[in-house]
């Protein structure tokens, strides 16, 4: 009896605390399940990703910007299949700029490596500098920052471990703060990857003809050093590759993928991955407007020690874009599995794939295994006039070029003028806003436009709702064309207001997710609990 009991409470906690992600996205996944794959392998916005092997495992991070907790770790076996497992940051530094919202401020584009049985991550602060954190392992705890190189503009770090011992650091730069951009330059560390040495060597001026040539990612290879760079543009540019046998250069430099013939636009900025079996293989983003930039995988071959990346159909030497492939040779064969989208909110921790716009405060919500997350109505901050300085916005990325979102929540108002909804969230947003008034519960449609730029919200027709438990909707269509829905039964959803078209944020996607307002301090504010959001195909 009593292995019994031990059995069931070691079942009942695996399931609370430590559950495997075995639901499978309904909108988004990359694996065919004939050994190929297609592309993006990622439909959502983990930018500037950044690859690393270990052992029989790949980690992947990326910028996270204002949004927190901060530098996603996604874990995979196959490169095809990627699940999120951590965060890196919990909280941004300084807590007291980063309390706030901060769009477009934050974490730039990340460098992780593994040294010395230590994985790192090298991550810019354009107004502050270069941070290193660091775990042994991944899906554990990180170490707090420590600033490796302070300076404005100093962006896009990559560390190299070289076989004599010594190490270096090269790095970019943000004309908005620098003054200076479209250089790559290479400094040395100490032994410990935490003091960056102030003996800089300009390794290439980007002006003449690479066009704002940044993110480098250093390597080693068969006797040269490696330095990998997008040019030409986030959203338009192609991938350069300089090499030389010289730490310091003079580097030689070639194109080795473009978007060429294919609809693929901008592929650059990510990692050069090799398999246990050797094959070679690189991630990129493409730039999506409101999906953010999502992510792809390239096939990745050697001539004359130059890689070419993707199909070079042309004979030129440049590689295309693949939309489909033959899945990596891991030696192994893998299940199918991608990140967290749906939440039931059943355990008592919050899922990954819910990030907010500043350090989160212990008074924004509460998870629980009631069945539901509790947000509570703060006030608006001060001087607001729109959700863009809103700190407490409970938002996920988009999964999918089309995917319907639906949740079940209540609403337990107190006071006039608390609301709660369901919004997409971007430079424009528009949400479904359950609001109180004169003690009843009303639903309408709220747009705002240019919301970075002052912009204010429109509201449409209230309807008066007779309960205040409700089910919210929106669709997502192509083109980030988005509708919204409402039911009071769950069952039959009445659409409400007018079609919105989903517009990117700050360096990031567009997201959704929920809030949770009012206007002034009270001292017993209303809250809503949250039942569930789940993501489903989009019937047409």
């Amino acid at each position: 009896m009593r292995k019994c009991s031990i059995i069931l409470f070691l079942l009942s906690f695996i399931s609370t605390f430590g559950q495997k992600n075995t639901e499978i996205s309904k909108v988004w996944v990359a694996d065919n399940g004939d050994e190929t794959y297609k592309n993006p392998i990622l439909h959502a916005d983990y930018s500037d990703p950044d690859v690393i092997r270990v052992g029989e495992d790949y980690y992947m991070t990326a910028s996270s910007f204002n949004c927190v907790p901060g530098l996603p770790i996604l874990h995979s076996k196959d490169m095809v299949n990627w699940e999120l497992v951590n965060y890196a940051l919990q909280k941004q530094l300084p807590l007291d700029v980063f309390n706030k919202p901060q769009h477009g401020n934050g974490v730039w584009a990340p460098c992780i490596r593994f040294h010395n049985n230590e994985f790192y991550i090298y991550y810019p602060d354009p107004d502050y500098g270069i941070y290193m954190v660091k775990a042994k392992d991944p899906k554990g705890v990180w170490s707090n920052p420590i600033l490796v190189k302070e300076g404005n503009g100093l962006i896009d770090p990559t560390p190299l471990w070289d076989n004599d011992g010594k190490v270096y650091l090269a790095y970019a730069f943000a004309g908005s703060r620098a003054g200076i951009k479209s250089l790559l330059v290479v400094c040395t560390m100490n032994k410990e990857g935490t003091v960056a040495n102030n003996d800089e060597v300009l390794i290439i001026d980007g002006h003449f003809d690479e066009s704002t040539i940044e993110g480098p990612k250093f390597y080693k290879h068969n006797g040269y050093y490696y330095i990998f760079a997008p040019a030409g543009g986030v959203a338009t540019g192609w991938q350069t590759v300089l090499r030389s046998k010289n730490i310091y250069g003079p580097y030689e430099k070639k194109k080795v993928m473009e978007q060429g013939k294919t609809a693929i636009n901008g592929p650059h900025q990510g990692a050069w991955v090799q398999t246990q079996t050797g094959e070679d293989w690189f991630f990129h983003f493409q730039d999506k407007g409101a999906y953010g930039r999502i992510v792809h995988l390239q096939p990745m071959k050697w001539i004359n020690d130059w890689p070419i990346i993707g199909n070079d159909d042309v004979g030129n030497g440049i590689g295309e874009p693949v939309a489909t492939y033959k899945k990596p040779n891991v030696g192994k064969e893998y299940s199918i599995v991608t990140p967290f989208e749906s939440d039931e909110f059943n355990k008592p921790k919050l899922g990954l794939q819910w990030q907010w716009h500043a350090n989160k405060q212990v008074y924004w919500g509460f998870p629980s295994t009631l069945g539901h997350y509790t947000m509570y109505c703060r006030p608006m901050p001060e001087g607001s006039i729109n959700l863009y300085d809103v700190p407490n916005l409970l938002l996920q990325k988009f999964p999918a070029e089309e995917f319907k979102a639906t949740a079940k929540i209540t609403f337990n108002a107190r006071f006039n003028d608390e609301k709660t909804g369901l919004l997409i969230m971007g430079l424009d947003y528009s949400y479904l806003n359950v609001k109180m008034n004169n003690g009843e519960l009303y639903l309408s449609q709220v747009i705002c436009k240019n919301a970075d730029k002052l912009g204010e919200e429109k509201e449409g027709k209230s309807i008066k709702l007779k309960n205040n438990t409700i089910y919210l909707q929106v669709t997502t269509r192509k083109g980030g064309i988005c509708d919204f829905f409402y039911s009071e039964n769950g069952e039959k959803f009445k659409p409400i207001g007018s079609s919105f078209v989903a517009k990117e944020g700050k360096w990031i996607g567009a997201k959704i997710g929920f809030l949770a307002l009012r206007n002034g301090i009270v001292n017993d504010a209303g809250s809503v609990d949250i039942d569930w959001f789940r993501i489903n195909k989009l019937n047409i």
